[in-house]
């Protein structure tokens, strides 16, 4: 009974992750301990810190301030793709080309990062994630210096692809950190990343503009390396050793279930689907601001446009509080919350956005935190489905993350500027209408393999949904201990039924 209790417990809906294996991290823990107390060494030659060795018998903390630094961590990198978006005209003139080359440049950029969302970030599920994370930010170091030197306009956008490429720094840390982190607070720990990396998108572009305005925009560059050196020594310091979860798979092997989770995971494609859609209504958003804040009736420069984006960071700041909601939820119900979160300040912006700049500043403050709730909670099911499959099921949400950004900016810039901002803002509306509907189509407490329907009631907390799932497992036990036939199966796990007893004695 015991095996098949367990059994029910990991095809349990992965929505509710306390329902499911992954409070037994690592999955595959047999595997993981071979080998893995014998890394003292980075890359063969430099040495772990001793309290950072991983020992099964004494996991690694991961409090606050470990937490603090991913966060910061994610912020210093993901900015790497987006320094070059205020520096475009002064690229043109430092390279002596027009501004339709040097607009090559992001597109380059964003191609790269998203090649290496999908053949360096599932390498999460395969090798040790801490030489994996110092070797990708030293890397994304070292690049910055090769964009702060290089007076070739073909070299810089060589650099940036490659730079994209190894900017996937964040995409290691959010699984790493789901391992690391007490079940309770799973949810808080990867909120507190993810903010970090929706810091970085925000404060990139105004360090870059600033520095730009009163030096050389070589030394955005300059400052990018240094701050990503400072952190590589920093995450050296404090990054404790976690051994790889899948050592029977091979690179190709991990590709091959990335793609097969991508069609088979009922669970993974609705968080696709909704993060699709979601992902294009924030980018929508945050592009279409600059044209509605320049045109009429506000005719605001680039700098009082520019401070828009610390609205945006009072809205990422707001990740603590988000993340403890979404620990004591099932996460569905998180997602449902968020999702009507982004409905109502969507209605804001379709009602008066070109009215009264008060419901700019509403709808902007909203929308970044229910987007940011809405990606936390989605994450959270999502990890929950196979702990062992963390990176690579990452790697494929972020993918899908990735082409909403792309049609959030190419639709929505085109709807507004053909028709206006009240239909760019109804476009997103209609995206948001899209994510409630494909949310209501599986319910909160599906089985890991139902693709629709409505099982398992409704339980909001968490902690309420695993005591039900636990009721329901412990009720076959007790009918078998109950029935006339229990002299032949045993009363408890490793406990022998009366009479054999009898006949061993």
């Amino acid at each position: 009974m015991a095996s098949k209790a367990s059994t029910r417990r990991n095809s349990m809906n992965a929505g509710d992750s306390t329902s499911t294996s992954d409070e037994t991290l690592p999955t595959n823990h047999e595997e993981i301990k071979i080998g893995a107390a014998d890394r003292t060494k980075d890359f063969g030659f430099l040495p772990i810190p001793a309290r950072l060795r991983y020992n099964p018998e004494k996991p690694a903390h991961f409090g606050l301030l470990l937490n603090v630094v991913f966060g910061f961590a994610s912020t210093l990198t993901v900015a790497n793709l987006y320094y070059c978006q205020p520096l475009l005209i002064q690229l043109s003139i430092a390279f002596g080309v027009s501004y339709d080359e040097v607009s090559k440049i992001p597109t380059l950029t964003q191609a790269g990062y998203a090649t290496g969302l999908l053949l360096i970030s599932p390498i999460g599920d395969l090798v040790p994630r801490r030489p994996l994370l110092l070797g990708l930010i030293l890397s994304s170091a070292s690049l910055c210096i090769g964009l702060s030197v290089t007076k070739s306009l073909k070299a810089f956008e060589a650099i940036s692809f490659l730079l994209g490429a190894v900017t996937v720094t964040p995409q290691i840390m959010i699984p790493l950190a789901a391992d690391l982190a007490p079940p309770n607070r799973r949810a808080s720990a990867m909120s507190i990343v993810m903010s970090g990396l929706l810091f970085g998108i925000l404060l990139a572009r105004v360090l870059a503009g600033v520095i730009a305005e009163f030096s050389s925009w070589r030394n955005t560059y300059y400052m990018a390396f240094a701050a990503q050196y400072l952190m590589a020594i920093v995450l050296y310091l404090v990054l404790p050793d976690y051994p790889a979860k899948n050592a029977h798979l091979t690179y190709f092997g991990i590709l091959r279930t990335m793609a097969k989770f991508a069609v088979t995971e009922p669970v993974l494609i609705q968080a696709c689907l909704i993060s699709l859609a979601s992902s294009a209504t924030f980018t929508n958003f945050w592009v279409t601001l600059t044209f509605l804040l320049g045109g009429t009736p506000y005719f605001y420069d680039t700098l009082q446009i520019g401070l828009f984006g610390l609205i945006g960071m009072l809205g990422v700041a707001t990740a603590p509080l988000v993340g403890r909601l979404i620990d004591r939820m099932v996460p569905w119900f998180a997602t449902l919350i968020a999702t009507l979160i982004l409905i109502v300040f969507q209605c804001v912006l379709v009602g008066a956005a070109g009215i009264n700049i008060a419901a700019v500043i509403i709808a902007c403050f909203g929308i970044d935190v229910g987007r940011q709730m809405q990606q936390v909670s989605l994450t959270t099911a999502v990890f929950a489905v196979d702990p062992a499959a963390r990176s690579r099921m990452n790697a494929v949400l972020i993918v899908f993350i990735f082409l909403g950004q792309v049609m959030g900016t190419s639709v929505g810039s085109r709807v507004f500027l053909q028709f206006g901002w009240r239909p760019a803002a109804a476009l997103s509306l209609a995206w948001n209408g899209w994510q409630l509907f494909v949310l209501l189509l599986r319910g909160p407490h599906c089985q890991r393999f139902t693709w629709l329907g409505w099982e398992g009631g409704a339980e909001m907390r968490k902690q309420k949904s695993t005591e039900k799932s636990e009721d329901v497992e412990k009720q076959p036990e007790e009918r078998i201990e109950s029935s006339d036939s229990s002299e032949t199966a045993p009363t408890r796990q490793g406990e022998l039924p009366e009479k054999s007893r009898t006949e061993v004695q």
